[in-house]
């Protein structure tokens, strides 16, 4: 062995080998003959390491035992982190200590396992020592912004130290791109655009890079470009944007699929779903080494549910959707909860209003705590004006998560998503006091946590100082205690400090009454006497605004009479006179109506309606009725005989 090994050494002194391939043939000729030699086992380990056959490197390792992996400790874990198995790659990496390569590699391995916390505190130190070279340090800077534009991404804002842009992040088309990622992240998408195209122009100028690099860099920048100027409405340059995107020049499968996705949602409500369908899913899985980060993952999820639905694959994403959920309820996961409302529109078949509701509410039978059904169905009711059924739902829900003694159910209780929503359902009909209790309960629940919503915190302690209750205004003074320590700096704490314990205790809080904006200078060009004489608006009640809608349409311009063309009309036609309302009538129905002759106006006045026969008006005579008119006696052989004989001569 020691033969071949020393055979081996003076070859390789003796000649000046660039080519790997000649090293990996060289070390396996010799291994043939000793295959134990520990010497060529670690020469052919760093040869496959050159070749990128990160895969054959470590079958080398393992191979040569515990011994060889001791001799090339962050080696290993460079090639378990090239091979996509980052877990273990950080693992093997945290375990050397004191070596500058092995902390680069954790630092990779754990932004690629997406533990972004540990990956920015490890290069902020790497970044704070004193051996970084220049290219070092440039290297450290883009990583760095890489890693807090994920932080940013993952709801973990308060570990980035750096939010406001330098002026090295405008230097390199690198770091340029992560501060845009960094402002996206945050909701700055007017920044983002404007670091974003810094980003491209950059990039463009280059004179070290060929052309096929550059395209290759640009192709990101022009996708992220396209999410952007979406968000932000700006419909056409997204469309030009789209039509310069050519997937098939994307090298990495990871940025060619959200290529694709971009492109896609970009298209119209009347493009066919069945293509869209085809076209998302047709796109080629990345390797293990290029996954997506989880929340990209999701939302591609997401977005492939929803197409499913347009689709009318109902029944698979019922079942999709219902494997994920079977044990993921209740939860603040957004997430779940959007695959939830997937769920439930699978089981409406998209149907909104009444119908949907028919279908969705036998579903909180079997799902009672799943927050994404509950807000479905609560956006139904609301939708169909019912907020007394919505508050009932919901209220059922919170009953049902305070009775738990879970502690993650408490979370999901007290979100300060479902608290606004509660806050907003009851301010629509009115229910100041279940306002404060609400807000009361959420508050005294998160001032005693280590992070609370701050938001949520002020919002109740405002509310709260107004209320007459000593209960109240105790919480609202413990809420404002805390949110002055967390943030001495805060103006709005330091003013609700103040005014919570003006009453009780002010002279604990007239320092920081010092601090605070005088009310003179607040109160500077206002016009006091102009805003009395116009009087103080206020918003009015349910019934109140439902009467004056009611009024509103009432009030409504009838519709205009149709225009009659003037062949239509008679001859004699006066448009100032009023049309006689019984011209439809026959003449002999008509009140105007008058018959000629003795005979004529006997037989009207029979067929009037309401009249008396002749027979009748005798009876009512003889009665002694008045205004009757008399019946003729007959005489026998008198008059009446003598017209007739007369009538027939």
């Amino acid at each position: 062995m020691a033969t071949a090994a020393n055979t081996l050494s003076a070859l390789l002194q003796r000649t000046s080998i660039d080519d790997h391939e000649e090293v990996l043939k060289a070390c396996n000729a010799s291994l043939k003959n000793s295959k134990g030699d520990l010497e060529l086992q670690h020469v052919k380990f760093v040869a496959l390491v050159k070749l990128d056959r990160y895969n054959d490197a470590l079958r080398v390792l393992e191979e040569g035992g515990d011994r060889l992996k001791q001799r090339v400790p962050t080696e290993r874990a460079y090639a378990l982190y090239k091979i996509g198995d980052f877990e273990e790659a950080k693992i093997a990496a945290k375990r050397i200590s004191e070596e500058r390569g092995a902390r680069h590699v954790e630092a990779q391995a754990s932004y690629r396992s997406e533990d972004f916390a540990n990956a920015a505190a490890l290069y902020r130190n790497l970044a704070g020592s004193q051996t970084a070279n220049e290219s070092e340090e440039n290297d450290l800077r883009i990583n760095s912004g890489a890693t807090d534009a994920q932080l940013e991404w993952t709801r973990r804002g308060d570990l980035v130290q750096k939010k406001k842009l330098g002026r090295e992040d405008l230097e390199a088309f690198e770091t340029a791109y992560n501060a845009a990622c960094g402002s996206i992240a945050r909701g700055e998408l007017g920044q983002g655009e404007m670091l974003l195209k810094r980003a491209r122009d950059l990039c463009n100028a280059l004179d070290d890079l060929t052309d096929q690099e550059k395209i290759a860099e640009l192709l990101p920048i022009s996708v992220q470009q396209l999410y952007v100027v979406s968000k932000l409405g700006k419909i056409e340059e997204a469309e030009t944007l789209a039509s310069g995107i050519a997937l098939e020049e994307i090298t990495d499968l990871s940025t060619r699929q959200i290529a694709k996705n971009n492109k896609l949602a970009l298209s119209s409500p009347s493009s066919n779903p069945y293509l869209s369908h085809r076209l998302f899913h047709s796109t080629e899985k990345p390797p293990k080494t290029d996954n997506l980060f989880r929340l990209q993952a999701e939302r591609m999820q997401q977005n492939g549910l929803a197409l499913d639905l347009l689709a009318s694959k109902s029944n698979g994403v019922i079942k999709a959707t219902g494997n994920i959920l079977s044990n993921s309820i209740p939860t603040l996961s957004p997430h779940i909860n959007n695959i939830s409302v997937l769920n439930a529109a699978a089981h409406a078949q998209s149907q909104l209003a009444k119908l949907g509701l028919k279908q969705i509410l036998p579903l909180l039978e079997k799902r009672p705590k799943d927050v994404g059904l509950v807000m479905t169905i609560v956006q139904l009711y609301v939708l169909t004006n019912n907020h007394g059924s919505a508050i009932t739902v919901l209220d059922s829900l919170l009953k049902r998560l305070s009775e738990s003694q879970t502690p993650s159910d408490q979370d999901v209780l007290y979100a300060p998503g479902l608290v606004a929503l509660q806050v907003s359902l009851y301010t629509s009909q009115g229910r100041k006091s279940q306002i404060k209790t609400t807000l009361a309960k959420a508050a005294s629940y998160w001032r005693h946590k280590s992070k609370p919503p701050t938001t949520l915190l002020q919002a109740a302690g405002l509310s709260l100082l107004n209320s007459s209750d000593p209960e109240h205004q105790s919480i609202a003074r413990d809420v404002f205690s805390t949110l002055h320590t967390q943030d001495p700096g805060s103006k709005s704490a330091t003013a609700g400090y103040v005014a919570s314990h003006a009453l009780t205790s002010s002279e604990m809080v007239s320092s920081e009454a010092d601090t605070l904006t005088s009310v003179a200078r607040l109160t500077v060009g206002i016009d006091v006497t102009a805003l009395e004489e116009a009087g103080v608006p206020s918003l009015p009640s349910t019934s109140t605004t439902a009467a004056s809608r009611k009024r509103a349409l009432d009030d409504k311009p009838k519709p205009a009479k149709k225009r009659v063309r003037k062949s239509r009309l008679p001859k004699e036609y006066d448009p100032s006179k009023t049309p006689d309302p019984e011209r439809w009538l026959p003449l002999k129905d008509r009140s105007t109506y008058r018959p000629k002759g003795r005979k004529g106006r006997q037989k009207a006045a029979e067929k009037t309606q309401g009249g008396m026969s002749g027979e009748k008006g005798a009876e009512a005579k003889a009665g002694g009725g008045e205004g009757v008119i008399k019946a003729a006696e007959k005489k026998p052989g008198g008059g009446q005989a003598k017209g007739k004989k007369k009538g027939k001569k």
